[in-house]
């Protein structure tokens, strides 16, 4: 039986005191490739703040792996984000760090120590994502594509039960935005699970999965057009 790595049951998501998706049933199978749209305001970045405990589940049921979100004391939370590799449409690499020492920083803050299992670690997730760079390059050295790729590196340092990204074509060009989408699917094909908000609806057409659409406060699993 198919395990759920993502559960909400009549969720409430609240952002500043305001709620702003209710009823939320939704729930994410290991290994699936999902699709949250709607449009900007929606509640997307919402309902994914609240995955990965940046904001609290306001009401109902909601769990992510063994986290139950309704219990999920702040002390948990950065074991929680350690399950979960997070992919944002900014990328937010650290500016005055290498590559290299970009990812080197995520492993030291989740516990790695030694150098060569981290050096190995590197190589594996750029090998992963496809890219050769010098690493002691700074991320405002390379275009937008690459630092993405960086980034989705980045996500999977910790070999995540779960990739979340959020709008993270939003900044790149249509051949670009393929090519990322492209190493997405090529990630889920090897068994990893996919969450992605977009509002890109040209993915989704080229790139088939399970869709939920956020929409008048609600969100509800729409068919795609074949």
């Amino acid at each position: 039986m198919t395990k759920n790595i993502v559960s909400f049951s009549d969720a409430i998501i609240q952002q500043s005191g305001r709620t702003v998706l209710t009823d939320v049933s939704v729930d994410v199978a290991e290994g699936s490739f999902v699709f949250l749209i709607g449009r900007t305001g929606s509640g997307k970045s919402s309902l994914i703040k609240t995955i990965y405990g940046d904001l609290e589940l306001a009401g109902g049921l909601g769990s992510v792996g063994d986290f139950d979100l309704t219990r999920l004391k702040s002390r948990q939370i950065p074991a929680l984000r350690r399950t979960l590799g997070v992919v944002f449409q900014d990328f937010k690499l650290l500016s005055d760090r290498s590559i290299q020492d970009n990812l080197k920083f995520v492993l030291k803050a989740t516990g790695w120590k030694n150098k060569k299992e981290i050096d190995q670690k590197i190589d594996e997730v750029l090998d992963m994502v496809g890219i050769k760079v010098n690493r002691e390059k700074f991320p405002f050295e390379l275009s937008g594509g690459e630092q993405q790729r960086i980034a989705i590196a980045r996500a999977l340092l910790n070999d995540p039960k779960l990739i979340i990204a959020d709008e993270p074509t939003g900044n790149l060009d249509p051949q670009t935005s393929h090519d990322i989408m492209q190493l997405f699917k090529s990630l889920h094909q090897k068994g990893m699970t996919l969450l992605m908000a977009t509002h890109d609806y040209q993915m989704i057409v080229r790139f088939p999965g399970k869709i939920f659409k956020c929409e008048d406060g609600k969100v509800f699993e729409v068919v795609a057009k074949t």
